[in-house]
């Protein structure tokens, strides 16, 4: 079996219940988000392998480096809450913004999930579709409703948002180079 991220793994594709309770997810968890210098809410849900979902929001400081992005403040703690040498078992990702088209994870986040999860791992991210330049979303949307609004995610690997990435099997490659150099 391949390490977490390293080559394509086989992902069981999600079935429709489970893509429907990811997405739901990262759309309800846009409520815990802290942005109050961009207002730009953003949602993630993380489905692993045993069905369990963790969710997480953007959180904002007044010092713009500080803050925390919705995937970073997901994914974090469910690799600090695993013992050693256990890694997540990560099977989906979903993130949710308010805009249309949907907006992707950051950098740092990409490589952060990079470092958790097999490069076919799917990212579905959700976003409002535009409404007609006179008209607005009301300030508050069940998950459920918006979900419909959303419609169809834009679906895409790990692989295909970083491609050529740096993980951590590039730090065996480099030990062994080393080895043989000194070698």
């Amino acid at each position: 079996m391949a390490s977490p991220s390293g080559p394509i793994m086989a992902l069981a594709p999600l079935a429709p219940l489970e893509l429907v309770s990811v997405a739901l997810a990262a759309i309800a968890s846009k409520k815990g988000a802290y942005c109050p210098y961009s207002n730009f809410r953003v949602g993630a849900a993380i489905l692993l392998a045993d069905g369990t979902l963790h969710t997480g929001a953007n959180v904002e400081v007044a010092s713009t480096p500080v803050g925390i992005c919705a995937e970073r403040c997901a994914l974090a703690p469910i690799v600090a809450g695993m013992e050693r040498p256990e890694l997540p078992k990560i099977r989906a990702i979903a993130v949710s913004t308010d805009i249309w088209g949907p907006s992707s994870p950051c950098g740092m986040c990409r490589q952060m999930i990079r470092e958790f999860c097999p490069l076919d791992t799917p990212i579905y991210m959700y976003g409002r579709q535009p409404l007609a330049s006179n008209q607005s979303y009301p300030a508050t949307i069940p998950p459920e409703e918006e979900l419909r609004i959303c419609g169809e995610p834009v679906v895409m690997t790990i692989g295909q948002l970083l491609p050529m990435s740096f993980g951590p099997n590039d730090m065996a490659k480099r030990e062994v180079q080393t080895v043989a150099q000194i070698g």
